[in-house]
């Protein structure tokens, strides 16, 4: 299982924290400065994938910045938080993971889920709020999540999980994730699944990537002269 995690100064510690815990692998989503990659990953056990995550105003700022910097990370998330770049996000395929899309004003609906669904992009279950928050954000945060439940199940939207720490004190290990998944609702497998899938989706993008690949279903390979 993977977990992702902001890219703080302290990504070292990030790291150190995720392998402690028992994680496979641990997603560094940058939002600015881009992380020393290869010097974390020395003397490590654990997977560490690059990751961008574009935080935009509105769908014009955020098309650009995908369109500039899709070839150059492993995963691409868009974080939503607002009806239009929730519905940017998830029509977009070049687009791996909508982050956030319940916060500030951002909601998600049967259509949103459906394009999810069609166009591969996976919603997060952000469960940092109900992590850290307190009063009415909480009782907010727990409402959403419930609702979001429904709808990628009702969808069969692909979704990740994530506690969204910015800091190496906010990582929790999985089975504290699915404990919170399942007071809320949520089956224990589907929170597995939701932290499996930052690992299946960075094993897939990264053989996209490698040389071999042309296009789904097309490869580079041996020739053959007697097939």
């Amino acid at each position: 299982m993977y977990e992702a995690v902001h890219a703080p100064d302290g990504a070292a510690d990030a790291v150190a924290t995720a392998e402690r815990l028992g994680y496979d692998g641990v997603v560094l989503r940058a939002t600015g400065a881009t992380p020393d990659y290869d010097a974390l990953r020395e003397g490590v056990t654990i997977d560490i994938v690059d990751a961008l995550e574009i935080v935009a105003d509105d769908p014009e700022t955020a098309s650009g910045a995908v369109g500039g910097e899709r070839p150059d990370h492993t995963l691409l998330c868009v974080r939503g938080g607002t009806d239009r770049l929730n519905r940017f996000a998830v029509e977009n395929e070049r687009i791996d993971v909508l982050t956030r899309p319940m916060a500030d004003d951002g909601d998600v609906n049967h259509v949103l889920a459906n394009r999810a669904a069609e166009n591969g992009v996976r919603i997060e279950f952000d469960f940092g709020p109900v992590l850290r928050a307190t009063g009415g954000e909480r009782v907010r945060a727990l409402r959403d999540l419930r609702k979001l439940r429904e709808l990628v199940d009702a969808c069969d939207a692909p979704a990740v999980v994530s506690a969204n720490a910015t800091t190496h004190r906010q990582l929790r290990a999985p089975r504290e994730l699915v404990a919170v998944g399942e007071a809320v609702g949520f089956d224990a497998e589907m929170v597995r699944d939701g932290l499996r899938e930052w690992g299946a989706l960075a094993a897939r993008n990264r053989h996209r990537q490698s040389e071999s690949f042309i296009s789904p279903g097309v490869e580079r390979g041996p020739y053959d002269p007697d097939a």
